[in-house]
């Protein structure tokens, strides 16, 4: 499987008249260069805060690359960038990465997201899905076997199932396997993959047969193209991705925060420490706008404070 990796100026050489524009507090006349990378599911909340920095601090300039979760984590533990996005915690495998290359980092949970299950909008036969069945779907043992909808649910058509979803270095990928199949990382492998999330929704909504996961804001981007399919979870009744049903926890097993990992040495840095901090202001309240849940006041406030004092480690250690 093919990462696919994208790089994208969140600021377009904009070159300040008269002292770099409006800025505020101690931000003002900046200049420098951040390096982010890292999950597609993260880069639209990262893009909008950036695009809305860029227009105040204009000497600042913002690359955003987007290599999923895993390959961000490499780049970032290796130094090669200032922050990376994650759409699920770090591993203890990638926090020794870091160790070794002697990054601290500061974990900073920036919106919640649901991973939304969908299919082509001419699809009607399918009115829900049990986790069970996307088990049956996306794990190891359906690899050549569960190729038809029809060997998921009898009363399905014989359609040829096309699936497509985000790749191994996909967080999304982690978090969804770990739900749906009982294991991060086990999955069937005979499917459409990229950790590019438009490729993703351009095979489902090109497919009539197509099934597909990825983040909320896609879907929500995205509506006129993909149906999402409600999950029933054990003994509760169907629940349907929602900014409603996300914030309350009641889609599940597929609601989950997403983060932002800084590394402690650049975030005193003015051009960095201002980004962040601007982030984790104005800018969380541009998650909800890209189609995700916003923070909470309390966690928001708390993510404010864990940047402030530099705390550095995982909220799961």
């Amino acid at each position: 499987m093919n990462t696919t990796t994208k790089t994208i100026l969140a600021l377009f050489t904009l070159t300040a008249c008269g002292g770099g524009g409006e800025s505020s507090g101690d931000a003002a006349g900046l200049s420098g260069s951040i390096k982010i990378d890292g999950s597609s599911t993260v880069y639209p909340v990262t893009e909008a805060a950036a695009e809305e920095f860029s227009a105040k601090e204009r000497d600042v300039r913002i690359t955003i690359g987007v290599s999923g979760t895993g390959g961000g984590f490499k780049k970032f533990c290796a130094g090669e960038i200032d922050i990376t996005g994650a759409s699920r915690y770090i591993k203890d495998s990638e926090k020794e990465l870091c160790k070794s290359g002697g990054i601290e980092f500061i974990e900073l949970p920036v919106a919640y997201d649901g991973i939304s299950v969908v299919v082509h909008p001419s699809n009607d036969f399918v009115d829900s899905l049990t986790v069970e069945e996307l088990n049956t779907i996306w794990g190891p043992a359906g690899e050549g076997k569960v190729t038809k909808w029809s060997d998921v649910r009898p009363s399905f058509p014989s359609t040829d199932l096309a699936l497509f979803g985000p790749g191994p270095d996909s967080g999304t990928f982690d978090y969804f396997t770990k739900v749906i199949n009982g294991e991060s990382q086990a999955s069937r492998g005979d499917y459409t993959a990229s950790e590019d999330d438009n490729t993703l929704v351009h095979g489902v909504s090109s497919n009539e047969g197509g099934l597909g996961y990825f983040g909320f804001a896609y879907y929500a981007e995205n509506q006129s193209k993909l149906r999402a399919v409600p999950v029933k979870n054990g003994e509760s009744e169907p629940v349907g991705p929602s900014i409603e049903s996300i914030a309350d926890g009641s889609y599940a097993p597929l609601s989950r925060p997403i983060f932002v990992y800084v590394r402690k040495d650049v975030a005193d840095r003015p051009d960095v420490k201002a980004f962040v901090e601007f982030y984790l202001g104005e800018g969380l309240g541009l998650a909800q706008e890209v189609g995700y849940i916003s923070l909470p006041e309390a966690e928001a406030s708390s993510a404010r404070t864990r940047f402030a004092n530099k705390t550095t480690g995982t909220a799961k250690e």
